[in-house]
C-alpha cells in the first residue's frame, strides 16, 4: 500500500489497481468545521485533476479533485450523515471515494507523505 499527496491537498492510498481518496489533515484544518460533503456515485468516470467531490465548511466551499484518472467504485455514504468525519479522521474514516485506476503511471508526479509534510511546512 502506497499513499501519495497532491498540491491541492488530496491524498490517495493505492492498493493494486484500486485507490481510496480524501483530503489531508492540513486541508481540513484550513477549511475549519466541515458541514457538508458531496461524494461521487459509483460508475462515474474521473479524469486526473478534474472535479470529483465537494466539501463545504463554515468558512468556504471547495472542490476535491481526482488525483488520478479512473472509475469510482464507491462514495463514502457515511459523510452524508456525518461530514465531521472529515475533521476528526481526514486520512482515515473521512475518505471521500474509492476508485479503480485507469493509468497508474499518473501517480508518478505525486508526493509521498514525507515530501508532502515538508512541502506544507513552506506554506
Amino acid at each position: 500500500m502506497s499513499v501519495y499527496f497532491t498540491k491541492d491537498h488530496e491524498w490517495i492510498r493505492v492498493e493494486g489497481d484500486q485507490a481510496t481518496v480524501g483530503i489531508s489533515d492540513h486541508a481540513q484544518h484550513a477549511l475549519g468545521d466541515i458541514v457538508f460533503a458531496e461524494v461521487p456515485e459509483a460508475g462515474r468516470a474521473l479524469t486526473k485533476g478534474g472535479d470529483a467531490a465537494v466539501v463545504e465548511s463554515v468558512k468556504a466551499a471547495s472542490d476535491v479533485y481526482a488525483p488520478a484518472s479512473g472509475e469510482v467504485i464507491e462514495g463514502n455514504a457515511a459523510l452524508g450523515d456525518d461530514p465531521s468525519l472529515i475533521n476528526t479522521d481526514p486520512e482515515g474514516q473521512g475518505w471521500f471515494f474509492k476508485m479503480t485506476l485507469s493509468d497508474p503511471t499518473e501517480l508518478d508526479g505525486l508526493m509521498d507523505e514525507p515530501a508532502y509534510r515538508e512541502w506544507i511546512a513552506t506554506l
